[in-house]
């Protein structure tokens, strides 16, 4: 809720500045789209058959193989020639190597993110792996070295970072999906340990539990110090927010059934997605994928689309090992290399239930000593579930292919050609009690919870739902035997997701590309209407007045040309920090229902208490309003490689800075801190989907950037105009001979 840590990685890319590196050499210069495929291998590759790649004028992929393992092989060119600066950066923040970057700051991030231990599992996670999933994941793998070890053109970063060329192995792309599959209850349980020394804290446990907790469901079966630091590496690279909705054919204004997607990511360039597209005899799909793993995690194939939001659940405890004996516990040490000093030793302490996550450097949690219980520590292969997802062709298929997957959880939606939709909560959980836990750190006894495990075919699942309608924002999903999880976000976007397809008995796809950037949110609606009965009777001069008229007349959009959203949000700011603790609003932003909390206690306060600071705070907005203007003056889509924070600088890696709408629950999220300064959101809406099943080439995508991830190329950033517009690149599935240009890869003679 307060001005601190304003954007992933600031304080730690400081030292970069220290460093006298590439950094001082500037960018690369500005090249175009032709030069960059000119860069290209086309020539002498160790392919099976030729390959075809179209490229349009957007630098999305459409690759076309007649072997698995030419097209998985081929993939690997593809990310890397986009991408190869972005996935080397991504592989040692997973790897907890930050520091060999950066340079001495990162040393204590490095040490908390080994103590959390990403790749854990990795080793015995690729040992099991199918034969069918690990030779596409291979194929893959030869095409990423190939490029990283023939290309001549290397990305800035290597130079930035003085990155050596190391090839890639599976376990590599295994811990980079855990690291994106972060549990995201550990951001609510990273902002709230310290707080467990209030006198009143199980009071407030208590509160957050029930707020967090009271979730609206998708379906009903028949019968945002250092240790923010951290955080902000985590949520923004794991999948903690979205929207999804899938509409059936009978509600649907084509006649065929409508998926939409819009995930909710860190917003910093380069984008976290790619869009690709490709068909080889096993795949025959479009989609989103991160830049590093080999399958589409949103998008489509000719028979069936997918997408969903991330289930919040709750696949982690904290398990309080203060009482065991000294001999329970294996001690590892592994050493942290440093950039510019010298290289450093983390100690890794193992319990019977995890890692000792309150060793963590970043982790403030007083004299608390607890292990992380995670089922991402545990094997589970979320590789060949999503490629056999990938595969699937009809309901059955899409159940099967998430029959074992467990992180990171999601509400997956699932709309196919026949036109029928569903749902599936996918992911692995403790057989908890139903009971809510009396702390944030649970006794050793809860363990035992985890002797017995309950997974994706054991949760509730639905399929041609008799509305005919389907969405999913990061909610509960539905009731289920065993506790799913205690923190979802607010019932903001859910209820506004439902709110509007409720309304009209037939969904365009237009329609729903209005859904991804609608910008009402209803508990800050709710806070204002508190306000406004509670301003009754004040005595206020003309400029609070007039803030006060504003405040009345607004219709509860953040849109970026709104005065009255600007009027609430300068009122509020001064009005929260006059009348709350500083700890209770981190707590509330912890646990995530900061506006619900606010708006209850704001509602408790006598007259004699609130009016007084009410009239101040109206008093105080009056100069802010007078200021921006707008909302959008004020609330700014500042669009940054994570190097934007450097001082001085960091400058040269700020590329863009635009009014937007929306806000922390808005469907289109940009989230921000409560604050009446001029401000940037760091976190939100990203990228967009649609597909109609009705048609194979009605696909459109969208992301908040490019598809090429090197400095000032041609498509670096070249869809920001159509994102703020609301405009989309279409990405069919049968793309004819006009859709871009058509390049041959040819195998070695």
């Amino acid at each position: 809720m307060r001005n601190g840590v304003t954007a992933p990685l600031a304080a730690l890319l400081a030292t970069l500045a220290l460093g006298g590196c590439a950094v001082l050499g500037g960018l690369p210069a500005p090249s175009e789209r032709g030069e960059r495929l000119a860069a290209f291998p086309t020539r002498d590759l160790p392919l099976e058959r030729p390959v075809t790649i179209r490229w349009n004028e957007r630098m999305v992929p459409f690759v076309e193989a007649e072997t698995d393992r030419d097209g998985a092989f081929v993939l690997g060119l593809v990310h890397a020639h986009l991408r190869l600066g972005q996935m080397e950066s991504l592989r040692r923040i997973a790897q907890g190597r930050i520091a060999e970057m950066v340079g001495p700051f990162a040393a204590d991030i490095d040490k908390s993110l080994r103590i959390l231990g990403f790749g854990r599992a990795a080793p015995g996670i690729v040992a099991a792996m199918p034969a069918e999933s690990r030779a596409w994941l291979d194929a893959y793998l030869e095409g990423v070295n190939h490029y990283l070890a023939t290309t001549e053109a290397l990305p800035h970063e290597f130079a930035l970072f003085d990155l050596e060329r190391e090839p890639w192995t599976p376990e590599d792309v295994v811990t980079i999906g855990r690291l994106v599959s972060t549990d995201v209850n550990w951001l609510v349980w990273f902002g709230l340990l310290e707080q467990r020394e209030r006198e009143d804290w199980p009071e407030l446990w208590a509160r957050l539990l029930e707020a967090g907790s009271n979730s609206t469901a998708s379906y009903r079966l028949e019968g945002e110090g250092e240790t923010r630091l951290l955080e902000d590496i985590l949520g923004g690279l794991g999948r903690s927010g979205s929207n999804s909705v899938a509409v059936a054919a009978g509600r649907s204004a084509s006649g065929g059934a409508l998926m939409a997607n819009d995930p909710h990511l860190g917003v910093t360039l380069p984008n976290a997605w790619i869009v690709a597209g490709y068909r080889t005899p096993s795949y025959h799909v479009v989609g989103l994928m991160v830049p590093g793993l080999p399958f589409v995690a949103v998008g489509r194939n000719p028979w069936i689309a997918w997408g969903g939001t991330n289930l919040r659940s709750a696949n982690s405890d904290l398990i309080d090992v203060s009482g065991l004996p000294p001999e329970a516990f294996e001690t590892e040490r592994q050493a942290v290399a440093v950039r510019w000093w010298f290289d450093e030793e983390v100690e890794i302490r193992h319990s019977p239930h995890g890692p000792v996550i309150t060793d963590a450097p970043l982790v403030e949690a007083g004299a608390a000593e607890a292990a992380l219980k995670w089922v991402g520590h545990g094997p589970s292969d979320e590789l060949s579930a999503l490629l056999a997802l990938n595969r699937a062709r009809d309901w059955e298929g899409f159940r099967a292919a998430l029959a074992d997957y467990a992180i990171a959880p999601q509400n997956f939606l699932y709309a196919d050609a026949a036109g029928d939709i569903g749902q599936v909560m996918a992911t692995r959980l403790p057989a908890r009690a139903m009971t809510p836990p009396d702390d944030l750190i649970r006794p050793l006894s809860a363990a035992a919870d985890w002797e017995r495990m309950i997974g994706t075919a054991d949760l509730p699942q639905v399929f041609r739902p008799q509305s005919g309608l389907l969405a999913s924002a990061n909610n509960r999903g539905a009731e289920a035997a065993v506790p799913v999880g205690w923190f979802f976000s607010s019932n903001d976007r859910m209820e506004r997701l439902q709110a509007l397809l409720a309304a009209d008995p037939e969904i365009s796809l237009e329609q729903l590309a209005a859904l991804q950037r609608d910008v009402y949110m209803a508990s800050a609606v709710a806070i204002r209407d508190v306000l406004l009965r509670r301003a009754e009777g004040l005595a206020l001069a003309e400029e609070p007045a007039e803030v006060l008229a504003l405040l009345r007349g607004w219709d509860g959009h953040y849109r970026a040309d709104s005065r009255g959203a600007l009027a609430f949000e300068q009122t509020l700011a001064p009005l929260v920090e006059a009348l709350f603790e500083d700890a209770d609003l981190a707590a509330f932003d912890a646990g995530g229902r900061p506006f619900r909390l606010i708006a209850e206690g704001l509602a408790a306060l006598p007259d004699a208490t609130l009016q007084p600071a009410l009239a101040e705070a109206l008093a105080g907005a009056a100069p802010g309003v007078e200021r921006f203007g707008t909302w959008g003056a004020q609330h700014r889509l500042v669009l940054q490689h994570p190097l934007g924070n450097l001082p001085l600088l960091g400058a040269r890696y700020r590329f863009a800075d635009h009014p937007t709408g929306g806000s922390t629950s808005t469907l289109m999220k940009t989230a921000h801190a409560l604050t009446t300064e001029r401000h940037p959101t760091r976190y939100g809406s990203q990228s967009r989907h649609l597909s109609d099943l009705s048609d194979p080439d009605a696909n459109w995508f969208v992301l908040l950037g490019g598809q090429d991830g090197w400095f000032n190329a041609e498509n670096f950033r070249d869809q920001v105009p159509l994102w703020r517009a609301g405009e989309y690149v279409q990405v069919p599935l049968e793309p004819g001979e006009g859709w871009g240009e058509t390049v041959l890869l040819e195998p070695a003679q």
